[in-house]
Order: C-alpha cells, then sequence, then structure tokens
C-alpha cells in the first residue's frame, strides 16, 4: 500500500530494482500491480541488462534479434513488443521451471531402452572451437573422469572411419563423440606457431549465385558424409572468445554442409558449445552466439550452452539436453 501514493514514474524506478520473479511475486498482489509489473519499458531494461548473462539458449527460447536491436522509441503504443512475455520465455530459470514439470531424463531412458532404442547414440563433433583455444576441449574431456567418464575405446569402425570415444553419463547412459577435426595435429601445431589459419580439409567449396550475389556453399568430402550419414545429432564447438576474429558466414554454411538432409534424417539435433580457453577469457554472450550463427534458419532442434574447455564448465548441460533430443526423435 505504501507504494500506491508514488507517482507511476517513481514505481516504475522502484520496479526495476527488483528481480523478474519478485516483480511477478508483486503482480500477483492485485489487478493495479497485474498491470503495472507489465510495462514494457521495464521489461525490455530486463531483457537488455540480462540476457548477456544467459549461459544457454536454445531453439524455442531464442529471443527475435529485432527486441533488443530496434530503439524503444520505434515502437508504437499499439505495436509494443511483449518484453515480459519475450524475457519469461527465453531466460534461464523460466525453460528451467518448464523442464522440471516434465518425465525425468532417467525414467525416459529406461523406457527408450526397453523398447530396443539403441543404448549408445553417436555424435559427430567439429568446429573451430576443437582447434583454436589456448586449452584443448577435447583432452580435458579425456582425461576428467570426475565430470565426465571414458567409458571405452571400442575398436568397431563407423564405414572405415573410426568409432570415436564412448562416454558415461552420470554414471548411466553411454554415447560415443567422433571427434572430426579440419586437419591433422602436425598441421595444427605448424599453424599455431606461425598464427596463420590452416586449411579446412573436411570441406570443399562450391560456389552457387543467389540473386546478384555470389552465396559460398561447402560439401564434406567423402570420408565425412559417411559419418552424417550414421550419426543420431551434432556437437558444433564453437570459439566464444571475444578478441578473436570470427568468419561466422563460412561457419553457417559449414554447419549446413553438415546437417544436409541428403546425408541423413533432417530433425537430428545439433549442439552449440560456445566455448572459451578458461574462464577468465570475454566471452561473446550465447544470445548473441546464436544470432551470428544465424541458427534460426536450420530447422532442427538447436541449444547453445556457454562451456570453459579448462574446467569442463556448461559441457554437462550441453550433453543431457543432445541426448534427450537424440533420444526423442529415436522413439518418434
Amino acid at each position: 500500500a505504501a507504494l500506491d501514493g508514488f507517482q507511476i514514474d517513481v514505481q516504475l524506478n522502484i520496479m526495476s530494482f527488483l528481480s523478474p520473479q519478485d516483480l511477478c511475486h508483486l503482480g500477483s498482489t492485485s489487478c493495479y500491480w497485474r498491470a503495472a509489473v507489465q510495462d514494457p519499458l521495464l521489461w525490455r531494461y530486463f531483457l537488455l541488462r540480462d540476457l548477456p548473462f544467459w549461459t544457454s539458449i536454445d531453439w524455442k527460447s531464442l529471443p527475435d534479434v529485432e527486441v533488443f536491436n530496434k530503439a524503444f522509441s520505434e515502437d508504437s503504443d499499439n505495436v509494443l513488443h511483449d518484453y515480459m512475455a519475450v524475457y519469461k520465455k527465453s531466460c534461464p530459470w523460466s525453460r528451467r521451471s518448464l523442464k522440471s514439470s516434465r518425465p525425468r531424463y532417467g525414467a525416459m531412458t529406461s523406457v527408450l531402452l526397453s523398447l530396443g532404442i539403441r543404448a549408445e547414440p553417436r555424435f559427430a563433433m567439429f568446429g573451430p572451437g576443437l582447434e583454436e583455444l589456448d586449452d584443448s576441449l577435447v583432452q580435458k574431456m579425456m582425461t576428467c573422469p570426475e565430470i565426465l567418464l571414458v567409458a571405452g575405446l571400442p575398436q568397431r569402425q563407423i564405414h572405415g572411419i573410426g568409432s570415436g570415444v564412448s562416454f558415461q553419463f552420470n554414471n548411466n547412459q553411454k554415447f560415443n563423440i567422433l571427434t572430426l577435426y579440419s586437419t591433422t595435429s602436425v598441421e595444427r601445431k605448424r599453424a599455431r606457431t606461425q598464427q596463420a589459419v590452416a586449411v579446412n580439409k573436411m570441406f570443399y567449396q562450391e560456389n552457387s549465385v543467389a540473386g546478384n550475389q555470389q552465396a559460398v556453399h561447402y560439401s564434406v568430402i567423402a570420408e565425412v558424409k559417411k559419418v552424417c550419414e550414421v550419426v543420431d545429432g551434432f556437437i558444433y564447438v564453437a570459439n566464444a572468445e571475444a578478441h578473436k576474429k570470427h568468419e561466422r558466414q563460412e561457419e553457417l554454411a559449414r554447419i549446413l554442409a553438415m546437417i544436409d538432409p541428403a546425408l541423413g534424417p533432417p530433425n537430428r539435433p545439433l549442439l552449440v558449445l560456445s566455448c572459451v580457453s578458461h574462464a577468465g577469457v570475454k566471452r561473446i554472450p550465447c544470445v548473441y552466439m546464436a544470432h551470428q550463427l544465424q541458427l534460426n534458419l536450420l530447422c532442427q532442434p538447436w541449444m547453445v550452452q556457454d562451456t570453459v574447455a579448462a574446467t569442463l564448465a556448461g559441457l554437462l548441460n550441453g550433453i543431457e539436453w543432445l541426448l534427450e533430443e537424440a533420444s526423442c526423435k529415436n522413439a518418434q
């Protein structure tokens, strides 16, 4: 009741110091506050303030780029964005609460296994973050059993390419990751020493004309094609270090080459690990990474997860999402 006597601009200023969760609680106290807490300017402020700190975003929750690029004054009174709805749809705590209302992954896995679904899904992992970072994500994954347990190095082959490494998630579900490097280890070491860019041997370029502009189009080499035909999903390791130069348009073209529907089911999930070497490196926020890579153009499920190579922070969250999505697609 004490707040009722203040002018609306003072009320908005006070509400800006509340958390979004507290603001929603305030809105449940009366009809007046239910309307007051939905002020679009207030929620736009929350959105622009908080989204750089979110550690994951997915295909269902990515805010439209116009929501935070357009100046607020450009919106007319009749067509204001529902910033409150955008915030609640996109923020991690809201997505977690929605996920908690669904059946847990462990129960889903046991049901799928009882139906004879393949117990060890396979994923192809590729991307510049595997090769450009000072700390090796793959090496850390192989040597950190307290976070991710190596379950074995199988001898079977995937069309002569190799079977990758089997890991065990939460001492339960096994999965296989086949790591695809763009060059040999010698070439990567030479490029790092000379601070040069090694030629990516996984792809070959095919130029096409779209309108008056020449579009970059890639195809994968035969060996990689065989891998793409048998995996259940993809892991793209993006370099998220803000001080590095990035060619996101070219990265998108290579992602599209890997997930080409001609090479397998079109709905296979894509996990993007937005990776930095260590926690002290300034990173590109995952929401911005999703827009830079234009992931909204993809048709299959995807998620961007902030990850730190030196500690594997964030990795398990991404792997859990990937296993859930792959299991759902296999069940379908």
